[in-house]
């Protein structure tokens, strides 16, 4: 579909629903690391900014899943190769094939010019043991966001679900949701010691799953599904709205309980996976997660 019919919305979003916002054009951003910051044992938030900054960034309110498109120097050679836009097409600029991983994006400041993205750091995979490693001054390829994926602004509870890769999201929406809501945060880490600090709405009510002890009820996939199924929700469905992110096959069971065994409205769960047990470069745009 040509770029010009991609569809475009003006906020506030108070249509009860998700709305996509197209950008005219994907953007390719070369940028470098100005700060490291470890905020737990095993996740690192790095702060980019660069000159292809200097007109701005697409970032809007009360969009967790943006997300951005990030290319990696190849950890054998050094080499950065990403793709650029020459105004017919998108071509690659570099040696070798091109490295890279989708990330949300976690904060961006218009005044210093800084985009931020959270890490979740890994012995193994491209983008964990790059973050792990990052000093100043390193290069990466930024591509996007291509949309701002607006969540609905007219509800009074908002239940929030994840695991670290959704921590960003998660975090946007526990820090921009609407003043008087009420947002269930449950979180899923490792342990203890993976917990974050994290404010917002005075109604917040945060619920952290430690892998390592939580406990998995009979039948459930994991941790995650069973903290859900302990959350309370509203009488009145119509006043929820849902977002949940993270592995792929952690998500189906949790869309199919919100859906099928509660019956919360379909345009009021937003369910995305962001990665894929067992798959690396996973492109989170093909996850089945059945929406009926």
């Amino acid at each position: 579909m040509p770029t010009r019919d991609l569809p475009t919305f003006t906020g506030p979003n108070l249509t009860g629903e998700l709305q996509l916002d197209f950008q005219p054009r994907i953007v390719r951003r070369d940028l470098r690391v100005v700060r490291a910051e470890d905020i737990t044992p095993r996740y690192r938030r790095i702060e980019l900014a660069g000159d292809d900054l200097a007109d701005g960034f697409p970032f809007a309110r009360f969009s967790p899943g943006d997300h951005v498109k990030v290319f990696f120097p190849d950890p054998a050679t050094g080499t950065l190769t990403a793709y650029r836009d020459t105004g017919d097409e998108w071509e690659l600029d570099g040696d070798g094939d091109p490295i890279h991983r989708d990330y949300t994006v976690r904060a961006w400041d218009p005044d210093s010019r800084r985009l931020t993205l959270d890490f979740v750091l890994h012995e193994h995979g491209v983008a964990g043991v790059w973050a792990r490693h990052a000093q100043v001054g390193d290069r990466v390829v930024v591509n996007g966001p291509s949309a701002n994926q607006l969540l609905p602004e007219d509800y009074p509870v908002y239940l929030a679900v994840g695991d670290e890769t959704a921590l960003p999201a998660i975090a946007r929406i526990i820090e921009e949701a609407p003043a008087r809501s009420h947002v269930i945060a449950v979180v899923e880490v490792a342990n203890a010691a993976e917990e974050q600090d994290l404010h917002g709405v005075s109604g917040l009510d945060l619920r952290w799953v430690h892998r390592d002890t939580a406990p998995v009820g009979e039948g459930h996939l994991g941790a995650l599904e069973t903290a859900v199924r302990a959350v309370a929700l509203p009488d009145d469905l119509g006043g929820l709205f849902v977002f949940a992110a993270g592995e792929a096959g952690a998500m189906k069971p949790i869309r199919r309980y919100l859906r099928h065994e509660r019956g919360v409205p379909r345009r009021q769960v937003e369910v995305d996976g962001y990665w894929k047990r067992g798959a690396t470069d996973f492109d989170h745009h093909d996850v089945d997660i059945p929406e009926d």
